[in-house]
């Protein structure tokens, strides 16, 4: 693949291609290509791919391609809405839709539409697939097959490439939301927000191939890592009056639900769904939310750490003893604010874990931080003046943890063992999903 320049010509040159060529040929002649490069998959990867992250720049509809170790190069940005006023007629066409459409830009875009929410690329790294809220689809592009748009260009910003879809799913209801990727790359799980289902799609054709039901708001869906199940939560709804001090008891906020799914039947484990909010009161922790937001888990997969609307900091839950064990209080640096004006009821939203399980990063989206929390102790470094940080992840390594600061089109990487932010990434308008994906060798080479 090569992807084509503004005047319709093919990007990259001849020779760089063919020194490319001799190296890969000289290290399978030795046997060597799993050693010989930092960009090689150790996870059961095909080695043809790399690892590179990619960024949801939900206001302007691209996503942003970077490489996650070294100088962090930025590779590419993809028009994710190539489709935009083909979307914008049909919405506007159905009275109903477009007074979702317009909620979705007051209540939760802060006046913006949403056009890229969560986002993975296939295991052989051919295809993207996007959720966009404000269109209610899960769309995905061919990344083979791209080409550089000179209406997509703004001086000082890079070259915007448009890329074929494949196809496009619509979800049920009115607005698409956080998705996960399958261990074997061929499914994703998609939380349809209004429509209180997550649909389960086959990546490479968008073909559903079942949905299971949730509460209201399904929101966060993680595979464990075997494939087995799907853990899932539901966050209520986030755009009615809280009253506060007691967010768990308002009934407003509806269902909020979290379950562990069996991946083949689509049906919960016995026991499941539990309300968390019932689960931390039982644990002595009274009038905390049942919304579970964002998750990870440790290496063995027995301890989950959930965030939880309206707090700060985070949630231990023993899966196997199935009990809250530790709640983590981290610094509410906003005291002044009501939680009524929490964003879309979110204290924190974004938790990750380094490879180990020995250190855990949070954003701390209403306090502008992120911070680093050793898991043994809950002891906390903060990084301040992070502006609405609202995601975390970490590299395949585990070394770093990238968190979008949405608030200033950036993504802080922060070292896991230094304890410091090492590299600042700019993006486009207000990044929201960070994730690690692939993209193929050859589409990897085209674009250094």
């Amino acid at each position: 693949m090569r992807v084509r320049n503004k005047n319709g010509e093919r990007a990259g040159t001849p020779a760089r291609a063919l020194a490319s060529a001799l190296i890969v040929l000289g290290a399978l002649a030795l046997g060597l290509l799993h050693t010989v490069s930092s960009d090689a998959n150790h996870d059961g990867h095909d080695p043809s791919n790399r690892h590179v992250m990619i960024v949801g720049n939900n206001w302007s509809g691209t996503v942003d391609v970077v490489i996650p170790r070294g100088n962090f190069e930025h590779l590419a940005r993809i028009n994710i809405i190539p489709d935009l006023d083909e979307q914008m007629a049909a919405t506007m066409a159905d009275p109903v839709q477009f007074g979702y459409f317009l909620a979705i830009r007051q209540q939760v875009g802060e006046g913006h539409d949403q056009y890229a929410d969560d986002m993975y690329t296939s295991r052989d790294g051919s295809l993207l697939a996007i959720s966009r809220p404000s269109f209610r689809d899960v769309v995905a592009f061919d990344l083979n097959d791209c080409e550089l748009d000179p209406a997509d260009q703004t001086p000082g910003e890079p070259d915007v490439e448009r890329c074929a879809m494949v196809w496009r799913f619509q979800v049920d209801g009115a607005r698409a939301d956080h998705m996960a990727l399958s261990p074997d790359g061929k499914e994703l799980a998609v939380s349809a927000s209004t429509g209180n289902v997550v649909h389960i799609l086959d990546i490479a054709t968008g073909e559903e191939r079942g949905k299971f039901p949730s509460g209201d708001s399904p929101h966060e869906n993680v595979y464990s890592r075997d494939g087995s199940v799907i853990y899932h939560a539901s966050i209520g709804r986030v755009y009615t009056p809280n009253p506060e001090g007691v967010p768990g008891l308002d009934s407003s906020k509806g269902s909020r639900i979290w379950t562990i799914i069996d991946a083949d039947t689509l049906q919960p484990l016995p026991g499941y769904p539990v309300d968390m909010g019932k689960e931390l009161a039982k644990a002595g922790y009274e009038g905390m939310s049942s919304a579970v937001r964002p998750m990870t888990f440790s290496p063995d997969e027995r301890f989950v750490y959930f965030q939880v609307s309206f707090f700060h900091g985070f949630v231990e839950y023993d899966l196997k003893k199935r009990k809250v064990t530790r709640v983590a209080r981290l610094p509410n640096l906003v005291p002044e604010v009501p939680q009524s004006q929490y964003l879309l009821n979110s204290a924190h939203h974004g938790i990750a874990m380094n490879r180990n399980g020995t250190r855990l990063c949070v954003a701390g989206t209403m306090s502008n931080y992120a911070a680093i929390v050793s898991r043994q102790s809950f002891r906390y470094k903060l990084f301040r003046n992070i502006a609405k940080p609202y995601w975390a992840t970490t590299n395949n390594n585990g070394r770093y943890c990238f968190v979008s600061a949405s608030g200033n089109d950036e993504v802080k990487v922060i070292s896991f063992a230094k304890k410091r932010i090492v590299a600042t990434i700019p993006v486009g308008d207000h990044p929201q999903r960070v994730r690690m994906s692939n993209v193929s060798t050859e589409w990897l080479q085209d674009h250094r």
